[in-house]
């Protein structure tokens, strides 16, 4: 896969890829971090932190919202999506399903922020993958591009297996183990001769 560069980078070509954190990100909300792109256009970048998550569970979620968890689902951790608008929900999943609030990020993945998922999974009526972040990671206009420019980030494309199937505490070495690359062999500051 030929690496992509700044000159690549156009808008949208990060919908539906993974940032993965580089060991020298010193903005604390992404250090170690890997980060699904949902949204990306000329007007910036929207993704969410999945490997993050909070002192939360979605039982405590269908709690708040006065939802019976008929489905056994209450265990299931909540991601800590990013620093912005913590309190917003999203699900992320998998299914062709239309909710009141759906964006599709890709063919088979679509991410969706209204209660009427919500109450679909407590009743066992849900997507059968899926995650729930509150917050998520916004990018101003070139702002991801400049970063992604100055190796904060190494890019792949969203691998499906990482996104639903792997434990939040090793999607980011799973997903740049795929690239090839072990980033805990990877110094995090830079050397000098």
């Amino acid at each position: 896969m030929p690496e992509e560069t700044d000159k690549t980078l156009t808008s949208g070509s990060l919908r539906d890829h993974f940032l993965i954190a580089m060991p020298n990100m010193r903005d604390s909300n992404f250090a170690h971090s890997i980060t699904y792109i949902c949204d990306h256009g000329e007007s910036g970048a929207m993704g969410l932190v999945l490997n993050n998550t909070m002192p939360l569970t979605l039982g405590e979620i269908f709690t708040q919202l006065g939802l019976d968890d008929k489905a056994n689902l209450g265990d299931q951790a909540i991601l800590a999506g990013g620093p912005v608008q913590v309190e917003r929900g999203f699900v992320i999943h998998r299914d062709a399903s239309r909710w009141q609030s759906t964006l599709d990020i890709a063919e088979d993945v679509s991410m969706t922020a209204s209660r009427d998922i919500l109450e679909a999974l407590a009743e066992g009526q849900g997507p059968e993958h899926f995650l729930v972040a509150l917050g998520y990671a916004g990018w101003e206009a070139g702002q991801l591009e400049d970063e992604v420019a100055s190796n904060a980030w190494l890019t792949m494309p969203a691998d499906r297996h990482v996104l639903f199937h792997t434990p939040t505490e090793q999607r980011w070495a799973a997903a740049a183990n795929q690239l090839g690359f072990d980033l805990n062999l990877i110094s995090a500051t830079a050397g000098h001769a």
